[in-house]
């Protein structure tokens, strides 16, 4: 009994853990991610997934910083809405200083930090990671980032008042 009993033990933590990894597939994330900036219960969906990530890989906590910063959007609290923003930021403080030069990391910072108001003091690396976003895109595909996302990138970067003029035009002559 006890034999059986270990046995089922060991099943059921294997598929747990056997999920928990393909719920926090980096292809995945990314479209749960572009989904939650659109739409609140994809966006309520993805912080629920997030918040479940306990591990402190890089990238997969600049994802859980991002989903904080989503929640933020959707909330009509003030209070509520400053400490996702709070948490994302500490997040993000802790994603980076894990890995300086992930351009994925700094490419999802930058993107909470520019439509952060500015009162709030919370958009302070906004020179920084947009340096690193624009040196990994010049730099593709050498600079390890995927087509895919080299291209949601650089779309972001061209939209709206992200970049000078200067720096879109040099944007639009990357081969992508």
């Amino acid at each position: 009994m006890r034999k059986f009993l270990l046995l089922f033990l060991l099943c059921a933590t294997g598929m747990a853990l056997g999920n928990n990894a393909s719920n926090y597939n980096l292809s995945e994330l990314r479209k749960k991610y572009l989904a939650a900036s659109q739409d609140s219960d994809a966006g309520k969906r993805f912080y629920e997934l997030m918040s479940d990530y306990k591990e402190k890989e890089p990238v997969l906590l600049a994802y859980k910083a991002v989903s904080e910063a989503t929640m933020a959007k959707y909330v009509w609290n003030p209070y509520q809405k400053l400490k996702h923003l709070r948490q994302s930021a500490a997040l993000f403080d802790e994603a980076v200083q894990m890995d300086r030069e992930n351009p994925e990391i700094h490419f999802l910072r930058f993107t909470v930090e520019h439509y952060v108001p500015r009162y709030l003091n919370l958009s302070g690396n906004l020179a920084e990671d947009k340096k690193v976003i624009m040196e990994s895109l010049k730099a593709h595909p050498r600079s390890g980032i995927s087509p895919d996302w080299a291209r949601t990138m650089r779309d972001f970067m061209l939209s709206k008042d992200h970049c000078t003029e200067e720096e879109k035009k040099a944007l639009r002559n990357i081969a992508i």
